[in-house]
């Protein structure tokens, strides 16, 4: 009903379509403190003594100082966006759900330092032990299968020149060449960073690279494809649209869709290798390993013993151990949602083929969002109520290639490995 009559509302100035973009804009003020990643992140300044303490053989769990944050203010004015939603309409189930998802995430924040982090946690992200899509193996299982791979294959498929470690400040210079080239001027800026624990980080017009890291010949082009061409694009499509502002914003709600989304530009565009998969699957064992009561030294070790660096086990682990005590017992999950995230678009792509409907695929580069999101939109786009993506990385605009991929992929999936003999 709500897709036929979609013109006429338009030309009507439908007032459930001003109502909800007048909500979402209040959601969008109501949640500008609610920084998720940015208040979990340790401080550079804990790895040092942690190392320290390692190099000397008596290994101390790291003490981290979070902020007592209150939202309630933010949660109220949330709890009377939700009450003024019409769930029936399009742009009011998406302002209820993302209202919703601020909520947990604004109470995990108050939580910061105790246990209660890793329950809000895997009610955003989820949990190592739930099912892929399609009610396929766990997303531990996915991992540890990745994980056994990487072991089989070390360094055998590496070229000699893959394993020349490049400079953080020649992959500045590479990737900034690399970002105004796609943009055709300055939109994107990269920087270095000292501070930085992670190796990068991706902001709608900065990416940041850590100072002292050192960078493989694959993470110049995932920085490019991941971080920039999905995480920093999708924000500034996001922030084009005049409808819903919330787009530009990464909403706890759109992680697994946007990971997903990124791990899967990695894949279509031969970015991602066996290691990426290592890292990727070696975090989802250590959040189980924690939550099952292993300890930061613990599961630094763990990631130590797989053969990351002790910089790198230290950056691992972290990500673990972000809001919740060191002591074991608690995950922060979000690193769960790589792989199912990376199924569950490759799947979505898969389908919209079979429905010849490849253009809903593009949707999600109009902002940030989910895979529910850009089907149930989608009569929001086709009426020119929300904008189409301004930029749009090469691969999802050469149509004959995508769609190549991935009928190939669906009939390779047809094979029956277990059934074919050697020849």
């Amino acid at each position: 009903m709500f897709e036929a009559t979609m013109g006429k509302t338009i030309r009507n100035h439908d007032p459930a379509i001003s109502h909800h973009a007048a909500l979402d804009a209040r959601m969008v003020e109501a949640v500008r403190g609610i920084r998720l990643l940015g208040l979990t992140s340790w401080p550079a300044s804990t790895q040092a003594p942690f190392l320290q303490s390692v190099a000397r053989g008596r290994p101390e769990l790291p003490q981290v100082a979070y902020p007592r944050l209150d939202f309630s203010d933010a949660r109220r004015e949330l709890d009377a966006i939700l009450g003024q939603c019409d769930g029936s309409h399009p742009l009011g189930a998406y302002v209820q759900d993302s209202a919703r998802s601020w909520d947990l995430a604004a109470r995990l924040l108050e939580a910061l330092g105790t246990p209660e982090v890793d329950r809000y946690s895997t009610e955003l992200f989820g949990v190592p032990e739930q099912p892929m899509p399609g009610n396929g193996p766990t997303t531990r299982e996915a991992a540890q299968h990745f994980i056994q791979i990487a072991q089989e294959l070390d360094h055998e498929l590496l070229a000699p020149e893959e394993q020349v470690p490049v400079s953080s400040i020649a992959l500045q210079l590479q990737l900034q060449g690399d970002l105004d080239d796609f943009f055709g001027g300055r939109v994107i800026s990269v920087e270095l960073d000292p501070a930085l624990i992670a190796k990068a980080a991706a902001g709608a017009t900065r990416i940041r690279v850590r100072t002292s890291a050192c960078f493989s010949a694959y993470d110049r082009a995932q920085l490019f494809h991941h971080e920039a061409l999905v995480h920093s694009l999708t924000a500034l499509n996001g922030r084009e649209q005049a409808v819903l502002p919330s787009l530009a914003l990464s909403s706890p709600r759109i992680t697994t869709t946007q990971e997903g989304l990124a791990t899967f530009a990695e894949q279509i565009t031969g970015s991602i290798d066996i290691q990426r998969l290592k890292r990727i699957s070696l975090r989802i064992e250590a959040i189980a390993m924690a939550r099952a009561g292993a300890d930061f030294i613990q599961v630094f070790e763990y990631f130590r013993q797989a053969g990351q660096t002790a910089e790198e086990s230290f950056s691992s682990a972290q990500r673990v151990f972000r809001g919740v005590p060191t002591g074991g017992g608690a995950a922060f999950t979000k690193d769960t949602v790589y792989l199912r995230g990376l199924v569950a678009v490759h799947t979505f792509f898969r389908q919209m083929l079979r429905e010849e409907k490849l253009q809903v695929c593009r949707w999600l580069f109009a902002g940030k969002m989910t895979l529910g999101d850009a089907q149930a939109l989608a009569p929001l786009f086709e009426a020119g109520v929300l904008a189409p993506p301004r930029w749009l990385p090469h691969w999802i605009t050469r149509a004959n290639g995508l769609a190549g991929a991935l009928a190939f992929s669906l009939f390779a999936n047809r094979i029956r490995m277990d059934q074919i003999g050697e020849r």
